[in-house]
């Protein structure tokens, strides 16, 4: 949903993280609020089976392919029009945190009459929930054993921390991914990318092979930050509303 912002501005899609949410991810950690006061209009997004979007049955929901049909529709109906030189508030500038960045990668890839610039945030090269072990999570949440794989415990331990989050659906979610897994040599974007990643993200060790597969990338490193908290970091803030001018 659009959030204030100047008319002459070209808005901004905010895209979270896998088991977070908007609420969570953007407006707890008061990215609205600073993209707002930059004079940005943002548009806000919760992924299938998260935050206060439905959670069905039906597992092609939660492809990212589908995903994607899903956002540039969104954009559609938000009024975002493909980009021209002579209008700066044409196209979108687009955000992505983990999950969010994965699907922001693909987005530009795929749509760059429209997406500006980008920022993603916690960005990797591999795809941590395609190597999910759900078998493993499974057991993990009825109690019988912990899985033995350290990223998937991480992300279990992460979503589980979250209330009120789907767990069904977020398993739902994985098996999709697992089918239409992260490879960014697939399809490159083009436009000018700003990566940021916690010097201590493990998830994100994987961002200057993106950097130097985009050619038009800057990378960004917080000191002393993980996947977990580098989206709370003032600096990141600060650096996005920068590079996105």
């Amino acid at each position: 949903m659009p959030d204030g912002g100047a008319a002459a501005a070209r808005p901004v899609l905010l895209l979270h993280g896998f088991a977070s949410s908007s609420q969570l991810n953007w407006q707890n950690s008061g990215w609205i609020s600073t993209l707002t006061a930059a004079g940005r209009t943002v548009i806000t997004v919760d992924l299938p089976g998260h935050g206060r979007s439905a959670a069905p049955a039906d597992p092609d929901v939660y492809r990212p392919s589908r995903i994607r049909a899903d956002l540039l529709q969104l954009l559609t109906d938000a009024g975002v029009l493909p980009l021209a030189d002579d209008n700066p508030a044409s196209g979108v500038d687009v955000i992505g945190y983990s999950l969010g960045s994965r699907l922001a990668w693909e987005l530009g890839a795929t749509q760059p009459e429209l997406v500006h610039r980008m920022v993603l945030g916690g960005p990797g090269s591999d795809d941590p929930l395609a190597d999910f072990d759900l078998a493993g999570a499974r057991a993990s949440l009825a109690g019988r054993e912990e899985t033995a794989d350290g990223a998937t415990a991480e992300l279990l331990r992460m979503a589980k921390a979250v209330p009120g989050n789907d767990m069904s659906a977020l398993l739902a979610m994985v098996e999709a991914i697992k089918e239409e897994p992260f490879v960014p040599t697939d399809a490159v974007p083009r436009m000018p990318l700003l990566l940021v990643a916690g010097d201590l993200d493990t998830f994100a060790a994987g961002a200057p092979e993106l950097a130097e597969l985009s050619g038009q990338a800057e990378l960004l490193l917080l000191p002393g930050r993980t996947h977990a908290n580098a989206v709370t970091s003032r600096t990141f803030k600060q650096a996005a509303v920068t590079f996105l001018g």
